[in-house]
């Protein structure tokens, strides 16, 4: 019955209209949830697909919902607030979709970072990639905070989809990163530490990476990253065609604002048939923004630190970042500028510091409002700092593409913005002309002098007063001018024209300090081996990167800041030993200046030679004592069992056994005579011709007086007859004195004496206190009776107990018995600090309680 119900309801809700199915409608069956979902994906992505592969580009598109994404894609850029594309995001973003490889290029600010990280996110989202899928695609950045800044924009638009998203740049341990490793679907890291993780981490799987984006690529040959990327690209999945396919197995995007030979043999060895990307026009090959303003000026390598604070006092309402050569130069210019409070917030950001420093600083910069960050070229790829009014370049850029990315800073997209560069006059001719080969044309300013600072005086005083800064000084000028030693454009940079003296001046140092400069690499020999050529690149580019901008190649170990100090160490030895050597220690001054006169090359001397060549040092005293031979004829007897033993000459000195045999020794050796030998005896092995200068100096200081000198004198004059003495040696003659055991038993026998004397005394006094005390309690008892018998009425009263203790007062205890003796409490009797009446108070309440208890039993 309940079959016949069930068939005869639904055929009355088919016929009525009525029923689940709707009026006229057949009642649809019932799915599962998770399989509707999996459903309503297939065709999304079948409606997708279609979409990517029939879509043909309009001929201007102006928002994201042109062009043919998902809509988890869509409504994250949505939420971004990212509504309008760029022109390089036009290009890019619809031949990456279709899974084509890119060569892409355009300026500075004009989001290059979303015209990969969307294609990145379409090509899983279509491969139905999944959390049990593992490693899909992978962002090589060049440094920490473009890898981080990136990975936050991913982590923005990409926050509707369901990637696993991590970021390995270093500066962590390495084991936290092995155990999130294996969960990460998308992986933004710099070349290093990803090389890392794919050589040692276990079951790190990479083989099935889709999608390989190198950003800023040029930035990553610069800093000497091609064998890492060619073994990075090595641990992927090959990028080819597949037959089951017509996508490639492995898409790569390269994106960069500048395009170099170096650059296209990478796109070769990565890249598969890429479609080259350009958004600038003809003949502008990475051109900076057009509403930049460009400016430079000519300033004196030893005025610049005063054109630069002149310009901060000027402009105590910006945002601006200064770019300078090497790490060692911002944090000298940081620490002297921050003391000198110049009234803008400073920062400094350099490649030594550590991870958690070098984020904090970043985000701290980016959310100020006016702020001064001095760094290196760690800051000038890629990141995005809002709105920054002012780039000013106070070190020459190494090439017109290192100031087209430092510029870019500012004029970010359709902001407006501000560059300043400071050329030296040797600098000028060479920078202009290779702007003009660019088609770039700044302005050139003139300074005027009462806009400059003058801080000569203040880093003198700054120098004098803390060592620290005196150190970074020096550090700093040698960091300096060996980039510009190394430069390769000498049209731009003339080592031999540059004010040393004057340089080191204006930072506070006394003088130039001495620089040991690399000795040149030998020229390749025809007909070598391959792995002598191999070995010569490899130390070409070791060579070229001997006084980099602290960037993420020096930044890539943990312990960066230790490998810091290990140089400064190596620089402190190689001044100590310079001053030990004959030939280098006698010179004065600065190699600086004559770093331009030809040389001849010097012969190649190790350390271990400069070590042999000290004297008087016992270093190798042990080793030496071991292979001494100190009797005669040890050398003939036993030479053939040992055959570096050394035979010793006895040096026994003056006054020891066999003295004259060793005088008629030398006499016969040397042909000296006795009194000559003695003579070079006498005289101190050390004398000041020994001894640097510095060591001379210091040992007329105040302290080494007092420490090293002579007792000083102390004269005292005696009160009855005024004859002055010294008395330091009163003292000693006192000492002599009571050193003799007579004197000191002498002594001790008057003590004793006045000793006993001093004891009866003490005594006396004592029983004398005792006597007071009992006659001041008698006084206090008599006075206590007087008051009862006024009381009564003159009447006598009997008293309990016991009479007084003190037989001569018989007679008068006989007339009037006394009462019992106090009591004293113990505990009262601690509190030293009562007063007489207290005391006197408590004692009549006792007594008045023990006569009242007294009264009642005799009357009983």
């Amino acid at each position: 019955m309940a079959f016949v119900d069930n068939k005869a309801s639904s055929s009355q809700a088919t016929a009525g209209g009525k029923g689940k199915g709707g009026k006229g409608k057949q009642a649809q069956p019932r799915l599962k949830s998770n399989q509707a979902k999996r459903l309503k994906v297939d065709e999304e992505l079948k409606e997708l697909q279609a979409r990517v592969d029939n879509w043909s580009p309009p001929a201007e598109i102006t928002l994201f919902n042109e062009l043919p994404l998902s809509s988890r894609t869509l409504k994250g850029l949505k939420s971004s607030h990212f509504l309008n594309p760029t022109p390089i995001q036009c290009l890019a973003i619809p031949p990456a979709l279709k899974g084509q490889d890119l060569l892409g290029s355009a300026k500075t600010g004009s989001g290059k970072t979303l015209a990969f990280l969307i294609p990145m996110l379409e090509r899983l989202y279509q491969d139905k990639w999944g959390p049990m899928d593992g490693l899909g695609a992978v962002v090589i950045s060049p440094t920490r905070e473009l890898a981080v800044q990136t990975f936050t924009q991913l982590r923005d638009i990409g926050k509707y989809h369901q990637f696993s998203a991590g970021l390995v740049i270093g500066g962590k341990p390495l084991k936290e990163e092995q155990d999130r490793l294996g969960r990460m679907n998308i992986l933004i890291a710099t070349p290093g530490r990803l090389l890392q993780h794919l050589d040692s981490t276990v079951g790190f799987e990479s083989s099935g990476v889709k999608v390989l984006v190198l950003d800023e690529a040029d930035r990553l040959l610069d800093l000497g990253f091609l064998p890492a990327l060619r073994a990075i690209i090595g641990h992927f999945s090959p990028g080819v065609v597949s037959s089951s396919s017509s996508k490639p197995n492995r898409q790569t995007l390269l994106f960069s604002a500048t395009q170099t030979k170096d650059l296209a043999a990478l796109a070769k060895l990565s890249l598969h048939e890429p479609v080259y990307i350009n958004c600038n026009k003809a003949g502008e090959e990475g051109v900076v923004p057009s509403n930049l303003e460009q400016y430079y000026a000519v300033v004196g390598l030893e005025k610049k630190l005063d054109a630069l604070w002149g310009f901060v006092k000027s402009h105590l309402k910006m945002k601006g970042i200064v770019f300078v050569t090497s790490g060692k130069q911002v944090r000298f210019i940081f620490e002297t500028f921050r003391r000198l409070h110049p009234g803008l917030p400073l920062m400094h950001l350099h490649g030594k510091q550590k991870q958690p420093t070098r984020l904090s600083i970043f985000q701290k910069f980016s959310t100020s409002k006016h702020a001064l960050l001095i760094c290196t070229d760690v800051a000038a790829r890629g990141l995005d700092f809002p709105a920054v009014d002012w780039v000013i370049q106070l070190d020459c850029p190494d090439d017109v593409d290192t100031y087209i990315h430092r510029v870019g800073r500012t004029a970010r997209y359709q902001a407006g913005g501000h560059a300043l560069t400071f050329l030296c006059p040797s600098e000028e001719q060479g920078m202009t002309s290779r702007w003009n080969e660019k088609m770039i044309e700044p302005k050139k300013i003139k300074i005027k002098e009462s806009k400059m600072g003058n801080l000569k005086q203040q880093m003198q005083n700054f120098a004098f007063r803390e060592p620290e800064i005196k150190y970074l000084g020096q550090r700093a000028f040698i960091s300096y001018m060996k980039s510009i030693h190394i430069q390769k454009d000498r049209s731009i940079f003339k080592f031999s024209e540059l004010p040393a003296e004057a340089f080191a001046e204006s930072m506070g140092l006394p003088g130039a300090p001495q620089i040991k400069f690399a000795e040149q690499k030998a020229v390749k020999v025809k007909g070598g081996s391959k792995k002598d050529e191999k070995n010569n690149e490899e130390e070409e580019v070791l060579e070229r990167g001997v006084v980099g901008s602290d960037e993420e190649s020096e930044g890539e170990d943990e312990e960066g800041s230790e490998d810091e100090d290990k140089s400064e160490e190596e620089v402190e030895e190689t001044a100590s030993e310079d001053e030990e050597d004959d030939d280098e220690g006698s010179q004065s001054g600065s190699e600086v200046s004559t770093a331009g006169k030809p040389q001849a090359a010097p012969a190649v001397r190790t350390k271990y030679d400069r070590m042999f060549e000290r004297t008087n040092q016992s270093i190798l005293t042990p080793h030496y004592t071991a292979l001494v031979s100190h009797e005669d004829g040890q050398e003939g007897e036993e030479g053939d069992e040992d055959v570096f033993t050394i035979a010793r000459r006895d040096h026994a000195l003056s006054g020891d056994e066999g003295d004259s045999d060793r005088e008629e020794t030398l006499q016969v050796a040397e042909g000296k005579g006795t009194e000559a030998l003695e003579k070079e005896m006498k005289e101190p092995l050390i004398t000041s011709e020994d001894l640097s200068k510095r060591k001379l100096k210091a040992a007329t200081s105040k302290k080494s007086k007092l420490k090293n000198g002579p007792m000083p004198d102390k004269i005292i004059f005696d009160e009855e007859t005024g004859e002055a003495r010294n008395f330091y040696e009163v003292g000693k003659d006192v000492e002599n004195e009571f050193g003799n055991e007579e004197k000191r038993k002498e002594f001790l026998e008057k003590e004793r004496e006045r000793m006993k004397i001093e004891d009866k005394f003490d005594k006396e006094v004592a029983r004398e206190k005792k006597r007071e005390l009992k006659r001041k309690r008698k006084e206090r008892e008599r006075e206590a009776r007087n008051e009862y018998m006024s009381d009564e009425g003159d009447e006598p009263v009997a008293y309990l107990g016991g009479g007084d203790e003190d037989q001569t007062d018989l007679e008068e205890s006989v007339a009037s018995p006394s009462p019992e003796p106090e009591v004293r409490n113990k505990k009262k009797r601690k509190n030293k600090f009562k007063d007489d009446d207290e005391i006197e108070e408590q004692g009549g309440l006792e007594d008045e309680e023990a006569l009242a208890l007294r009264l009642l039993q005799g009357s009983t």
